[in-house]
């Protein structure tokens, strides 16, 4: 059965269409328009009013895409596939309808059996896009909640030995370039058809600018885990801002970066920053005691920290949560909902995600007025 979303604002890749509607058909959007849907429904389709649903200021934006999330809901994506799914369901009823599942840094052996295990997945939900390695290619003294006893140089032999566990899933590598054979292992990642990120480094901007020849595309986490901006050593940031084939991860929860300079971020670098939520176990979880990979994270007021060291240990974010602060820091709702929606699927390749348009996955969010979720749609299932 189709459904036929009607009366809504449509936002969608950087335009408003006002009383807009959507026909979802299968697992794909099979038209759009404004005005005049009854011409658009057919018989038997499941036919929604957007402004009963979510009032008069209703919005539909396309499903949200996260390229870096760790788990949600209690559990974490390190734990399995039922962890996983646990996790994801939380994430979904907050718009996110397809991820990246971030494997964080482990033992080779460990992590090879997660990519497996995710690839597992992968074949079986569509809405699981493949899994991001954070690690262990990574600089020590750029850690953050990764243990760092078990963090490698990236040895061809390793980057191969993970690339083949996740059987063409592993969509995404976090390197830190500046480690012996790391421009060489970001050749290796983009040849085997998935994205290099730079992150977790101390790479200065000529290190950064060879990476990015090299073929690497995407900067994890922009500002955290990596040199800052400095007047006279800019490090990585304005390197990958300035570049146009970068696309810039930003967790606006308001505690990894501050609003103004995530404001900036934007302003320097525009359509290329991917809102990730980087949310840990305890999102949509009350404040206590949580792990994420070997180590032990305090949550307190919703701010997750390593025990041990104190760096902050992923976020307890949703995307719907980074929309709302997003647009109440000065950006546009529709540059913001781009950045959850056809930025990050951009970066991974996904022209099929990311957009209300004939063709695209059939993934919807409505929100109300005050961008808060009302309804979700993923692969044209209501969720």
């Amino acid at each position: 059965m189709a459904t036929l979303i009607h009366s809504a604002r449509l936002v969608s890749d950087g335009s408003e269409t006002p009383d807009g509607w959507v026909r979802l058909e299968g697992d794909r959007i099979a038209a759009t328009g404004a005005g005049r849907w009854r011409e658009a429904a057919a018989p038997g389709d499941e036919v929604i009013d957007a402004t009963a649903l979510a009032g008069a200021g209703a919005v539909l934006a396309p499903g949200f895409v996260d390229l870096h999330g760790h788990g949600g809901g209690g559990a974490a994506y390190d734990d399995g596939l039922e962890a996983i799914r646990a996790a994801r369901a939380l994430h979904r009823r907050h718009g996110t309808t397809r991820a990246v599942i971030s494997l964080v840094t482990a033992p080779m052996d460990l992590l090879a059996a997660r990519a497996a295990a995710v690839a597992d997945l992968a074949a079986t939900d569509p809405t699981v896009l493949g899994s991001h390695l954070e690690g262990p290619f990574l600089d020590p003294a750029h850690h953050g909640a990764h243990d760092p006893a078990l963090l490698r140089d990236p040895a061809p032999r390793d980057v191969d030995r993970l690339l083949t566990a996740g059987r063409g899933t592993v969509v995404q590598v976090t390197i830190a370039p500046e480690r012996p054979g790391g421009l060489e292992a970001v050749r290796r990642v983009v040849a085997a058809g998935a994205v290099a990120a730079i992150g977790h480094t101390g790479a200065d901007a000529r290190v950064t600018a060879a990476a990015i020849d090299a073929g690497a595309t995407l900067l994890t986490h922009a500002f955290n885990a990596m040199p800052g901006v400095h007047h006279r050593d800019p490090g990585p940031i304005p390197v990958a801002a300035r570049d146009e084939r970068v696309t810039l991860e930003l967790i606006a929860d308001g505690v990894h970066v501050h609003d103004d300079v995530m404001r900036l971020l934007f302003a320097a670098a525009p359509g290329r920053v991917a809102l990730v939520t980087d949310a840990m176990a305890a999102t949509g979880m009350p404040d206590g005691s949580y792990a994420i990979g070997a180590l032990d994270v305090n949550v307190t007021h919703g701010v997750a920290r390593v025990v041990d060291t104190g760096a902050i240990a992923g976020s307890t974010l949703t995307q719907d949560a980074a929309l709302r602060r997003a647009v109440a820091f000065g950006v546009s709702l529709p540059v913001a909902v781009a950045a959850l929606t056809a930025v990050p699927a951009r970066a991974l390749g996904r022209s099929d995600l990311g957009a209300l348009t004939a063709g695209a996955g059939g993934d919807a969010v409505l929100l109300d007025e005050a961008l808060s979720v009302r309804a979700v749609w993923a692969a044209g299932e209501r969720v």
